[in-house]
């Protein structure tokens, strides 16, 4: 199984048993909008290789720091000071020293740095301005290296560097020639694969040692995925994601010598598979996820399914993930999770089927007063199946309700089922919530993926409000009482929403979104400019498609809008940078409407830390309540 590393998902549903189950509970009370939105108790556990720690992430100076605790124990030790942000992720290097990263406001130009298990010898280890550093192996065998990929020479293009973990010392190890993507190595932490793109056409790139140029084993256009996961046990063949020649994503092995797919491990149906869980010490695979309604599996290994199956009786009513392991593979940390809940985590030790609680995520948050999250789907007005999620808000008869829709961001991504503060929130005020994975959402396969491109705003828009009118028909929603708000792509959905199809929203609230597609093309991050061919055929070209991004962008049409609008943006966001919302500001003052807008300064593509979280979300119940008519609570 893998080692987890802490960086910084559908089922139709019946709409009219969603309405019959939730008529008996009574309603719960209005629950502080703090207690949704504070940082957790403890999350983010990991374990040491030799199994005798857990580290975790804890609120210290309200920000989450990370934590060292022998297990067995109740002594904790904070080893991280951090004050201003977060520890956006932190994983073991060796036994005694703990890698985490960190960046500066929200500019996600993460930095790497190391201490000891007991708080000293912290060294940062990158220390550059405007580099961003990902990790490429953390080489599980080398207690005192690891490999990264950083873009110091050039910040479009990621080279790989040998760094050493105690301080510092750095050697590249590979010089990227401009167009590399992604690197891969093998079992024995050696840099063997790259993937490479031009903007449209994406190749795999293999060598057999390291001393090797690397050469080409097949291209594809990004039409198609052709994704090396890992190696095969013996180092000699790749498993891969691959959905060429075929709509599902399917886990395969690829003969480097043949250039082929050679064996088909498993393909849904219904679904794309997603990244396998696989056995460092015994070398194979145990099992693929994939999700329909929730997360399932497929099992490779017997004795590893029988091993999930006793945690899983062992945690009734709940999902459960095994998200770390020693290496020895005998000592588990186990998550749990639901709708209701954030979860718990558990240490598990195998041999002797011993478990121990170690914390509850978010133990202020009361199961029985949450809402339920019910799969559910509708028919798109040209055919097409929408699979989501609606939340109906507890104890309250589901007729004429006042409704949130909230699209995701992405917009190549997809809603999963589970616990979603945003969700729980907005259903205890008394809304109900829809969530959609509108065409383009990732998992349901390439045509549904490939059926978005050049669509902002048009039938992706369509799916939206398709099911606005589905929920509508149902008698769930008032229609005049619909309020929608999403972030990022979730973001233009909703200025989309209010000037596209005004008719159908009482307000909105836009969160770090794109408002001018031909802005949004020209400010993306310096390392996304490999991609930027690509986007022009998923988005639109901003010469030969002018007219097409000109109708899909909500600045150009903002006389349209007749709804209350309030807008959040992070001014260091490198993704959906400001001025994206300043001038959906501007262009509504022109017109003589003023709209609320909340800027945080120290803050990038959604906010992080906990008191600009609580100044959001606070506004915006007050906001919906004033123009959907929700019940409105204590900000404390």
């Amino acid at each position: 199984m893998f080692r987890h590393i802490v960086f910084t998902l559908l089922f139709a549903g019946v709409i009219t048993s969603v309405i019959i189950s939730q008529s008996n509970s009574a309603q719960p009370p209005v629950i502080p909008m703090k207690d949704f939105f504070r940082n957790p108790d403890k999350t983010g556990f990991s374990i040491s290789p030799d199994g005798k720690y857990v580290a975790f992430l804890y609120p210290w100076e309200s920000r989450l720091n990370v934590h060292v605790q022998a297990i067995g124990s109740d002594k904790e030790t904070r080893i991280t000071s951090a004050k201003e942000r977060d520890i956006a992720g932190y994983f073991w290097a060796n036994n005694n020293r703990i890698v985490y990263v960190q960046d500066k406001g929200g500019d996600e130009n993460y930095r790497l740095y190391a201490v000891d298990i007991n708080g000293k010898n912290d060294k940062d280890l990158t220390p550059f301005e405007k580099v961003r550093v990902m990790l490429v192996d953390e080489l599980p065998e080398n207690e005192s290296e690891m490999l990264i990929s950083m873009n110091k020479d050039n910040p479009e293009v990621f080279d790989v560097y040998r760094i050493n973990i105690n301080n510092g010392e750095m050697k590249k190890i590979a010089t990227n020639p401009g167009n590399i993507t992604g690197w891969l190595t093998d079992h024995e932490g050696k840099l063997r694969v790259a993937t490479t793109t031009d903007g449209v056409n994406t190749s795999v790139l293999y060598r057999d040692t390291e001393d090797q140029e690397f050469r080409p084993l097949l291209t594809t256009n990004f039409r198609e995925a052709a994704d090396p996961y890992m190696f095969t046990p013996d180092n000699k063949a790749l498993v891969m994601g691959s959905n060429i020649g075929r709509d599902k994503t399917a886990l395969v092995i690829y003969d480097v010598n043949k250039k082929a797919e050679v064996e088909k491990l498993y393909e849904n149906d219904e679904v794309d598979i997603n990244s396998p869980l696989y056995s460092r010490k015994n070398k194979k695979l145990y099992a693929v996820s994939y999700v329909k309604a929730k997360v399932e599996y497929h099992f490779f290994d017997q004795d590893y399914k029988k091993l999930y199956e006793k945690i899983t009786a062992k945690l009734p009513g709940v999902q459960i993930a095994v998200t770390d392991a020693n290496k020895e593979e005998d000592k588990l940390l186990i998550r749990t999770y639901s709708d209701k809940t954030r979860g718990s985590y558990y240490y598990y030790e195998t041999k002797t089927d011993k478990m121990e609680k170690l914390s509850d995520i978010s133990p202020w948050l009361k199961e029985e007063y949450m809402a339920d999250m019910k799969p559910i789907s509708y028919k798109s007005r040209d055919g097409k199946t929408i699979h989501g999620y609606l939340t109906l808000p507890k104890g309250i008869d589901p007729k004429n309700l006042p409704v949130v829709v909230n699209p995701h961001g992405g917009p190549w991504a997809r809603d999963n089922w589970g616990f979603n503060p945003e969700v729980q929130f907005l259903a205890n005020r008394g809304y109900a919530v829809l969530q959609m994975n509108f065409r383009g959402s990732t998992g349901y396969g390439k045509e549904f993926w490939m059926s978005s491109f050049k669509q902002w705003g048009k039938t992706m828009q369509d799916d939206i409000s398709d099911g606005v009118k589905w929920l509508t028909a149902e008698g769930v929603a008032d229609p005049k009482r619909i309020g929608i708000y999403g972030g990022s792509y979730g973001g233009y959905a909703t200025l989309a929403g209010l000037t596209f199809t005004p008719e159908l929203y009482a307000c909105g609230v836009d969160y770090v979104g794109v408002s001018n597609l031909f802005t949004f093309m020209k400010s993306i991050p310096p390392y996304w400019k490999p991609y930027l061919e690509m986007f022009y055929e998923m988005v639109g070209h901003p010469e030969k498609d002018s007219a097409l991004m000109h109708s899909a962008s909500p600045v150009f049409h903002v006389d349209k809008i007749r709804a209350p609008l309030f807008i959040a943006q992070g001014a260091n966001d490198p993704r959906v940078v400001k001025s994206e919302s300043d001038q959906m500001v501007e262009a509504l003052k022109k017109k003589g409407i003023e709209v609320p807008y909340m800027v945080k300064d120290n803050e990038g593509h959604g906010f992080r830390n906990e008191e600009n979280r609580f100044d959001f979300y606070s506004e915006m119940g007050k906001f919906f309540a004033k123009h959907l008519g929700g019940r409105t609570g204590k900000s404390k």
